[in-house]
């Protein structure tokens, strides 16, 4: 298996140390077993919100058990020290933080995977069943483009706007398309519940996601105009409110460990005029029995 160090960068989406799959059967390796693997996730992480958005939805607790981390990780580059023997076990003497999320092997107590969009895909289409498909056939290129416009129109967007160090035009720019991302994603939810279809996808995970780190984590670098012109896009975040009341979403948000993640991982100043958020999210979102874990 490739193994790539992760950088200790301000990217919230680092390169993966383990891109293993989970194939269709034994001659996969890493085959489809109920119980056989084990998530890692840390839900105040965009990547561990995702695949713990995923993971509600398709009703895995039993099929495949997830393991909530401390929203503060314990060891410098963000590392979880109780994710170490894991790492170690997986790549003898690995260099880099032992980072969540992780899909890890019970049988051989190794890791498949750290990568969550590969994670998420594996759930649904190994472990999915009838009971959802968040990846429907014929949507793969749709849910795609909604990645790549969550990943750099919105969170690099936003990061780079809100960049203490960044030069004034630069800013401008990036603030710019992340309004026009902001503006076409609005376009694309008028008169629909859902980003792709008549049912909740993967790509409605990836962008409420986005959204919930746009407004609890970006917005904190970026003035009061700023945020203004973001929050006036009332179908988008009506949309980010009503799936918040969805207790597979709203059932992980961890407003709390988002917060002090940021506040231990952030290096800029934080924006005046800029500190109430755009949704009152405490308010919109209905929670239910997750809770496996300690989230400290």
């Amino acid at each position: 298996m490739t193994v790539t160090p992760s950088a200790a960068h301000a990217s919230d989406r680092p390169a993966p140390a383990f891109r293993g799959r989970i194939g269709r059967d034994a001659h996969s390796g890493h085959y489809a077993v109920p119980g056989r693997y084990r998530l890692h996730l840390s839900t105040a992480c965009p990547g561990g919100l995702r695949i713990a958005v995923t993971h509600s939805l398709l009703g895995l607790n039993t099929i495949c058990p997830a393991t909530y981390l401390p929203a503060v990780p314990d060891c410098p580059g963000g590392g979880h020290s109780i994710l170490r023997p894991l790492y170690e076990a997986s790549a003898h003497r690995y260099p880099g933080p032992a980072v969540a999320p992780v899909l890890s092997d019970d049988w051989s107590g190794r890791i498949v995977s750290t990568h969550a969009p590969d994670i998420m895909r594996d759930l649904d289409r190994r472990f999915g069943g009838d009971r959802l498909s968040l990846y429907p056939c014929g949507a793969e290129s749709e849910i795609e483009a909604v990645e790549r416009m969550c990943g750099q129109g919105i969170e690099q967007a936003a990061q780079h706007a809100g960049s203490a160090g960044g030069e004034p035009v630069e800013r401008d720019a990036a603030l710019g398309m992340l309004l026009e991302t902001l503006g076409a994603l609005e376009r694309r939810l008028e008169g629909h519940a859902y980003l792709i279809g008549d049912g909740i996808t993967a790509a409605d995970v990836e962008l409420w996601v986005a959204l919930v780190q746009l407004d609890t984590v970006h917005r904190n670098h970026l003035d009061a105009s700023a945020v203004q012109r973001i929050a006036d896009h009332p179908t988008l975040w009506a949309y980010a409110r009503r799936l918040a009341a969805h207790p597979a979403f709203g059932g992980h948000l961890d407003l709390d460990g988002i917060e002090r993640r940021h506040h231990a991982r952030c290096q800029g100043l934080e924006a005046a005029g800029a500190a109430v958020r755009i949704l009152d999210w405490a308010a919109h979102t209905t929670r239910e029995p997750f809770h496996l874990v300690d989230r400290r």
